[in-house]
């Protein structure tokens, strides 16, 4: 009786363990804009000035379908850019040029439904931003919570391959201040 009733166990453990494995999914790569914030470094207890800039990068993601329409996505980006930033060098003002490398690692539930050749999705994505400023030789860098909230679209070029628009608000509290800004990714979606 006993070895029934595991060998019962293991084949329902297993059905219900093999249901949560995602059966399909994709993959995206391609190129992202965001805006962003150049900071110079601290001086002494005042905080170095800031300013916007344009960031250049890459975003990829990783989505596995739990159901038709539900899926986990784990994303992943890199922005780059430059400032230049007025700093007080023995009291005179000169402007310095600053860098700024921006990277997000973001995870969380996207919805999407096939409509024809084209899929809109959904998604609400949480996790950590990192971003280290460089100039003068000096530099400074922070790690804060990041989220992600946005969708977009993805149109059907060949069967397993398609072209993705995307748009997502990302916040993030580097160097203790909120920053809110729009990154638009586009590129190719690689489907299984």
């Amino acid at each position: 009786m006993i070895k029934i009733l595991t060998v019962a166990c293991v084949v329902v453990l297993g059905s219900l363990a093999q249901a949560q494995v995602p059966t399909s999914g994709n993959i995206f790569v391609g190129y992202s804009y965001s805006g962003g914030d150049v900071n110079a470094p601290r001086v002494g207890t005042t905080a170095g000035p800031s300013a916007g800039a344009n960031l250049n990068g890459w975003e990829g993601s990783l989505e596995g379908k739990f159901l038709p329409w539900v899926g986990i996505v784990a994303d992943l980006s890199g922005h780059y850019g430059s400032h230049d930033l007025p700093v007080c060098t023995n009291c005179n003002i000169v402007p310095i040029s600053f860098s700024v490398k921006r990277y997000t690692f973001l995870f969380g539930p996207r919805v999407s439904v096939s409509v024809g050749k084209f899929t809109p999705f959904a998604h609400a994505l949480i996790g950590a931003g990192h971003v280290r400023d460089e100039g003068a030789g000096i530099s400074t860098s922070d790690t804060s919570l990041a989220t992600a909230i946005g969708g977009g679209l993805d149109y059907k070029l060949i069967k397993g391959i398609a072209w993705r628009v995307q748009g997502d608000e990302v916040h993030t509290r580097f160097f203790g201040h909120g920053q809110d800004h729009f990154r638009f990714s586009t590129g190719i979606v690689f489907r299984f």
